[in-house]
């Protein structure tokens, strides 16, 4: 059985940061394709990040260049996410996603077929 389970979320001031992890198991974690995702109250999910199962490219949504990093330790099955200088529109929760590694559609909620249940990240103003 598939398991993605996060952490590190949490309650933060504006410019504050946070390292969110997620740790997989029940598969080969070097194989897949992984992201993080967000939602909002209301709102729909978000892509945020992601990487290639080799570590060796990674894609951001453009409100989160040069304040996020993604990043993954496969010896670990661990995947990351450092969150730097948070914003109240970073409010949301976080998912990590993994899927197989074809095709180029890492932003598609669809494409993934592995999710957390996700860790709930609030900044406030």
């Amino acid at each position: 059985q598939v398991q993605l389970v996060e952490s590190g979320g949490g309650l933060v001031q504006t410019g504050a940061s946070l390292r969110l992890s997620c740790t997989a198991s029940g598969l080969t974690f070097s194989s897949v394709d992984n992201a993080w995702f967000r939602q909002a109250p209301g709102e729909a999910r978000e892509f945020v990040a992601a990487i290639r199962w080799s570590g060796g490219a990674t894609h951001y949504t453009n409100s989160v260049k040069d304040r996020f990093t993604i990043s993954r330790d496969n010896d670990k099955n661990t995947l990351h996410l450092q969150m730097n200088g948070l914003e109240p529109g970073d409010t949301a929760v976080y998912f990590c996603a993994a899927k197989l590694p074809f095709g180029n559609d890492y932003d598609i909620p669809n494409e993934y077929k592995y999710w957390g249940q996700g860790t709930r990240v609030t900044v406030a103003s």
